[in-house]
């Protein structure tokens, strides 16, 4: 059941607040203060969140559609995209949001979506293991990358748009059955793919064991790349040149062992504010790391945040996709502009 609400409900989540120093443990508490005070610079104090909708099967990829004032969110194993808005709650937008073949495959529908321009998002779409282009008025959907090398891709995860315009998306196999040791995974490898604006897709990354959660700093000059291995549950970063060629992948953070300590989720879904600040989600929650590395602070629902994204009608609210949950809460900055794709299709 997804409970609609005429405004956001009155029942607030816990909200955690951990706050790190930069560097080296600190003699003094000046390093902790001075994050602390960032921390606040971004998430007002006292701040809630808040709890929008609840009984999904797993809700991801949230997007603000800002011609139309609403948020998509995908729930991946129920094959559905919902909408909400304050006035009407969460209700069905598509079914089937992704692939109608259910043999096979563990997760069929959408994931990640991203703004395309001209009433269109980007979809993430583990059922047809495809990228593709929604129309929101019609729903039709068009195809624009389904594979590499001849081969099927896995279930791509979520997706970016780079400086130039070509898409950027992660394919690890979690909407199969099996996941790796599916007969129907053809890929050798869990890639980070891109698609040029002229249709042709190149596999940019091959190394890691589950890529996830993607996205471009402000500038574009830094991807990251969030790996969801509980061995190795890290958030890569690499410089990105003008021609879209990736140099000095290095790990911007290593969240293995809060993996250890039991704390709920792994690298998953990121995005940026406007001043260049990373909002990752990670083991315990959203994760607010400066651009440096630094982790400012944590957001924290009490369960496994998949995904995040700012939105609303003065942009300064993060939606977070929480589990069988749609929760929010308002902070102090607006998201980064959002790039437009120029692939064909």
């Amino acid at each position: 059941m997804i409970h609609g609400t005429a405004a956001w409900t009155a029942i607030a989540l816990a909200l955690l607040l951990q706050f790190k120093p930069a560097g080296e443990t600190p003699t003094s508490g000046r390093s902790v203060e001075h994050s602390q005070r960032e921390f606040h610079d971004l998430v007002p104090s006292p701040a809630k969140v808040e709890v929008l909708a609840k009984g999904f099967g797993w809700s991801e990829g949230p997007v603000w559609i800002r011609d139309g004032g609403y948020l998509l969110f995908s729930d991946v194993p129920a094959n559905v995209i919902h909408r909400w808005t304050a006035k009407e709650g969460a209700t069905l937008f598509l079914h089937p949001s992704g692939g109608t073949i259910k043999e096979g495959f563990r997760e069929p529908g959408t994931n990640g979506l991203k703004p395309a321009g001209r009433g269109t998002i980007l979809v993430a779409d583990q059922g047809n293991r495809a990228i593709a282009r929604l129309d929101l008025r019609t729903k039709a959907k068009r195809i624009l990358a389904q594979k590499f090398a001849s081969k099927r891709f896995n279930s791509p995860n979520d997706l970016a748009v780079g400086p130039d315009g070509s898409i950027w998306f992660t394919d690890p196999p979690y909407g199969l059955e099996g996941i790796d040791a599916s007969p129907l995974k053809e890929q050798p490898v869990n890639g980070v793919y891109r698609v040029k604006p002229d249709g042709q897709i190149l596999l940019v990354e091959a190394g890691l064991r589950f890529p996830n959660g993607i996205v471009f700093s402000p500038d574009g000059a830094t991807l990251y790349v969030s790996n969801s291995d509980p061995a190795q549950a890290v958030i890569l970063a690499y410089d990105v040149a003008s021609n879209g060629t990736l140099s000095r992948r290095r790990v911007f953070s290593d969240m293995t062992a809060l993996v250890t300590q039991g704390q709920p989720g792994l690298p998953d879904g990121m995005t940026v504010d406007e001043r260049g600040n990373l909002w990752a989600t990670g083991p315990g929650g959203v994760h607010i790391f400066r651009p440096d590395g630094h982790d400012l602070g944590v957001i924290s629902t009490g369960a496994a945040i998949s995904n995040c994204a700012f939105g609303g009608s003065d942009g300064r609210t993060l939606y977070m996709t929480s589990g069988n949950t749609l929760a929010a809460i308002r902070t102090k900055v607006r998201g980064a502009p959002h790039r437009l794709p120029r692939v064909r299709g």
